[in-house]
């Protein structure tokens, strides 16, 4: 499925997009990690729907605009997003901050959002438990906290390393303490206000998530009752990466 490559200017901010398939719109919205390719279960997504995979402002080959403080700028400036391409009932699939990022779009206006699938999405506390500091982690150490599989870690650490995707990855990871920092990776105001999502949620986890831990998604649970919680086995921080197989399973039903 052949994906174009374009940008998008709004909110003083050249966003990077690539979009393939046709049929009812999907957004995915990408971890810290950034959005580099098409991945395989995008192409799968593609069969399906029209699926839309921006870069953040901030991240890869979007660019950084001054406003841009925290993830309460992100979600306005989707919510605009949305609008300015005159999109409706959108499936959004957010992965880690993406999630996070669709969330705090969702309790502000889910007008032209269908429905959340959060794949073990960033945003909140939960009592007990203590997440990964990734800021702590090296670029190789982050790559093997992110999957169970470390024959996938093995492949990826082999792939060639050129100056442009050192200088991708870094300017991903200033984003991300720009947006997650202080206090880490959670809003400290979102919990309380995850009542007013209105439509309905998917939750995906990797049960060895060793970035969030999979008790995390009990937590949700509790936040939005309406949410369904579906748990991966032998899986990581990126299930659709992981088990993109089980993962779209999930999806698409």
């Amino acid at each position: 499925m052949k994906f174009s490559d374009e940008f998008v200017e709004l909110d003083g901010c050249r966003t990077h997009l690539r979009r393939g398939g046709s049929g009812a719109p999907l957004l995915y919205l990408h971890g810290a990690s950034g959005a580099p390719a098409v991945m395989p279960f995008m192409e799968k997504l593609a069969e399906r729907f029209d699926v839309l995979v921006p870069e953040h402002p901030g991240y890869g080959q979007s660019g950084e605009p001054e406003w841009l403080e925290n993830m309460h700028d992100l979600a306005y400036f989707y919510l605009d997003f949305l609008k300015k391409l005159k999109l409706e009932k959108v499936f959004i699939i957010g992965s880690s901050i993406g999630g996070w990022l669709a969330l705090e779009m969702a309790v502000r206006d889910t007008s032209r959002i269908a429905s959340l699938v959060l794949i073990g999405p960033a945003g909140i506390k939960a009592p007990g438990l203590q997440p990964t500091d990734t800021f702590l982690l090296s670029s190789q150490d982050l790559l093997r906290h992110l999957f169970h599989d470390q024959k996938i870690v093995e492949a990826r650490l082999a792939a060639p390393v050129t100056p442009g995707s050192i200088d991708l990855e870094l300017k991903n990871r200033h984003t991300t303490a720009r947006l997650g920092w202080e206090p880490r990776m959670h809003d400290p105001f979102l919990a309380k206000w995850l009542h007013r999502i209105d439509i309905p949620v998917k939750i995906v986890w990797g049960r060895q998530d060793r970035i969030l831990p999979v008790a995390y998604a009990d937590e949700f649970k509790k936040l939005i009752p309406q949410a369904e919680v579906h748990i991966i086995d032998n899986c990581g921080h990126l299930p659709q990466a992981e088990k993109p197989e089980e993962f779209l399973r999930i999806v698409c039903k």
